[in-house]
């Protein structure tokens, strides 16, 4: 479908919620947004973290699934164990393609576990501390763990369990860490509020917690990696050879003292902005660490991330050994790129995934002649779409007042700025911006369509108005999806594809995408009432008995 047979963007946008009731209507007229982005780069202000109307159905997840299947999930050698019925546990397994990769074959991996106390009826009546007790001690029992992860999911919230004093005690016996997260399902409004959860305990129970220097010269941690199909891999090697030493990730193919050490490197690099901004904001009270914001998905995206990190060490040597690394990958997949953009210019993309994600891979559509028309995230905060100088107006609901917002001050003997002042200041003028993200509506042209939290509704309206060539979301969107005769990329896990990030994602990434929306099998997946044929639907005989 060319441009010109695109429906106007606010016709469209009227089209998409006049089917709502009145009420509904003005709330998801706040929701979608047609884009507009003035010379100042503001942008219009949408309506985001709030609360998807009953009834409608929407990607969104819960809260102890952003807890405990996003920030905790990769983690290998943390026992992760659900105080539940085992539906949660199960759910929450190796649900997202987070690989890893210990060093040595006797080094702990948990990952391909499920741990759960499995509670019944009786729990729900009762009480399930005790339970929840002998279930500690027997995961210390069989596998006498560095830490273990206790998280809470709805009927725990619902009957009172004291998770963290169980915990505490558990602690004080065992001689190991164990910490507990109240991420019962219904808080919050999507997976964010796990997200919040998830960096208040791990700051509070981890973090410092092991104050051994970094071995290397140009020491990072990299905050909002979940390593989906072997992105951290990818990201590890890339700095590894530019020399960055990555002191550690949150959380793809992480471990335990990686967290604990986490306030030892020299600067914090946020992917996910959305799942892990807190924890980035929190250490650089408590131990002066600055955070910048940074992106693997794409080529250009990662060259200019990896220029962002030398320049702010300000090492010539460095900056030169990045330059080398940018070159050599890019002569590599830049053929790649060649014959894709060939077959791929024109065509048209939709993006509705995560709190980051959304924003990322545009870049890599972009690089091969793509263009995103709408885009949106499931769980996405106002600074999320229109970057975080909106923080300041962003009023704080009763949804999110239920999480704990932490009092973080300066620590008195570990508090080291990593640079004064005046260098930071040196430094943005530079364009090293610290604490900043620009959001994904100022980068995105006008007319484009943005919309939060969007529904399989508004989705069915999209590709009946737009019929674009590919629709990238989740698990519970790609089949109705395809059904449509449309391809579907899953971004939350890439189906069976990935790595995505860095130089050689970007190529794995380009060839899934050119393979999806050139094959003819969509042309194929046609109800039978819908062809245009002469031919009967059914024949039948008449037998008169």
């Amino acid at each position: 479908m060319s441009q010109k047979e695109f429906p106007a963007p606010e016709e469209a946008r009227a089209e998409l919620i006049e089917k709502y009731p009145t009420k509904v209507a003005r709330k998801r007229a706040a929701q979608v947004i047609v884009n507009k982005v003035e010379p100042d780069e503001k942008v219009p202000e949408i309506k985001a973290n709030t609360r998807t109307v009953p009834g409608i159905i929407t990607q969104r997840g819960c809260c102890y699934a952003g807890c405990k299947g996003v920030v905790l999930g990769p983690t290998r050698d943390i026992i992760n164990l659900v105080h539940g019925p085992i539906g949660c546990s199960f759910y929450a397994w190796l649900t997202r393609r987070n690989q890893t990769r210990p060093a040595t074959d006797e080094d702990e991996n948990f990952m391909t576990y499920c741990f759960s106390t499995d509670m019944k009826e009786e729990h729900i009546v009762f009480g399930g501390e005790k339970l929840l007790a002998a279930a500690i001690q027997e995961a210390y029992d069989q596998f006498h763990p560095k830490a273990i992860g206790v998280f809470a999911t709805c009927p725990v919230g619902l009957i009172g369990d004291d998770i963290h004093q169980v915990c505490a005690d558990k602690k004080k016996e065992l001689g190991i860490n164990v910490f507990a997260f109240s991420c019962e399902g219904y808080k919050g409004v999507s997976q964010s509020a796990g997200h919040h959860i998830a960096n208040n305990q791990l700051f509070k129970h981890v973090i410092g917690n092991n104050d051994t220097p970094p071995e290397g010269k140009f020491n990072i941690s990299l905050l909002g990696e979940y390593n989906i199909g072997g992105d951290a891999f990818v990201i590890e090697d890339i700095l590894e050879r530019c020399g960055i030493n990555l002191v550690a990730t949150f959380s793809g193919n992480s471990t335990i003292e990686g967290f604990e050490r986490a306030h030892t490197a020299d600067l914090n690099c946020v992917m996910c902005h959305r799942s892990i901004n807190y924890v980035a904001d929190m250490i650089e009270k408590k131990y002066g660490v600055p955070w910048i914001k940074v992106n693997f998905i794409g080529v250009e995206a990662t060259s200019k991330s990896l220029r962002k990190i030398a320049q702010y060490f300000e090492d010539k040597k460095l900056m030169e050994r990045v330059e080398k690394v940018i070159s050599e990958e890019v002569a590599k997949i830049e053929p790649v790129r060649k014959e894709v953009f060939e077959r791929c210019n024109g065509k048209k993309a939709m993006l509705f995934v995560g709190g980051s994600r959304a924003h990322h891979y545009q870049e890599l559509f972009n690089e091969i002649g793509m263009k995103t028309i709408a885009a949106g995230y499931e769980f996405g905060h106002r600074d999320d779409y229109e970057g975080r100088k909106v923080l300041p107006d962003i009023q704080v609901d009763a949804d999110s007042r239920n999480i704990e917002e932490l009092e973080v001050t300066a620590d008195p003997k570990r508090y080291q700025p990593r640079k004064p002042e005046k260098k930071l200041a040196e430094l943005e003028k530079k364009g090293v911006d610290f604490k900043e993200y620009e959001g994904m509506m100022p980068t995105m042209e006008e007319g484009t369509l943005i919309i939060d939290d969007i529904s399989e509704y508004e989705t069915a309206k999209l590709i009946e108005m737009y019929k674009p060539d590919i629709f990238c979301a989740g698990i519970k969107e790609k089949y109705g999806i395809q059904k449509k005769g449309m391809p579907s990329r899953q971004l939350h896990s890439y189906d069976y594809g990935g790595p995505y990030a860095g130089f050689a994602g970007a190529a794995n990434f380009w060839r899934d995408i050119d393979r999806s929306v050139n094959t003819r099998i969509w042309s194929y997946i046609q109800a039978p009432w819908e062809r245009n044929s002469a031919e009967p639907m059914l024949e039948a005989q008449v037998i008169h008995l």
